[in-house]
């Protein structure tokens, strides 16, 4: 019941509930990314949701769009501005999703939503990710988020929808906060992101 019906019920009224007490920062933060970016604070991707349906995710832009002489996009390291570092370690960048949960795209929690292009290189079990609604936080976020290996994300991924209830759910969220506050796991030893997905890693 809570799984097919409550969840997606609490989500939409955390979610607005969050939009409101939040504007505030929202407004902010979109002030402050729309003078370092020259005047694009928000960032849209393709992302594949429930049964593998695609939609737009929604997030803060961290990096700028600095190119080299080729017309080619510098290094992720290169064009992470200094307030999108700040905004990325706060995980505020996460915050404008809380627009597709409302919208049904995603949940507060579930598995992270991925490139369309990774689709043909899960294996079986891998897939099952995309049985429910991926999450603005999940069961791998608190348990190593970008510091673990793609591997263990999935497994990780697998074994929450096997144990979704409320009672993880609210562990989540729990630990959630705790690594939010830490800064704990944000990227990759060496890397400003996470590094790409190829199916070996």
């Amino acid at each position: 019941m809570y799984k097919f019906f409550f969840k997606r019920m609490i989500d939409f009224l955390i979610a607005l509930i969050g939009l409101i007490l939040l504007s505030p920062v929202f407004i902010v933060v979109t002030i402050l990314l729309y003078f370092a970016n020259q005047g694009k604070p928000f960032f849209f991707q393709a992302r594949p949701g429930l049964n593998e349906k695609i939609f737009h995710i929604i997030k803060f832009k961290t990096m700028n769009d600095r190119k080299d002489e080729k017309g080619n996009f510098l290094p992720d390291s290169e064009r992470l501005t200094p307030v999108g570092s700040f905004i990325r370690q706060t995980s505020l960048d996460e915050l404008p999703q809380l627009i597709n949960v409302l919208k049904g795209d995603m949940a507060l929690i579930g598995p992270r939503p991925l490139l369309p292009q990774y689709l043909p290189l899960y294996n079986e079990s891998q897939k099952r990710r995309h049985t429910i609604r991926p999450g603005i936080t999940g069961w791998a976020q608190v348990n190593g988020r970008n510091a673990i290996s793609w591997t263990k994300k999935f497994e990780l991924d697998i074994w929450y929808i096997d144990h979704l209830s409320f009672e993880t759910d609210c562990k989540v969220i729990f630990l959630t906060l705790k690594k939010v506050i830490k800064k704990e796991g944000i990227n990759q030893a060496g890397q400003a992101t996470a590094e790409v997905f190829n199916g070996n890693n």
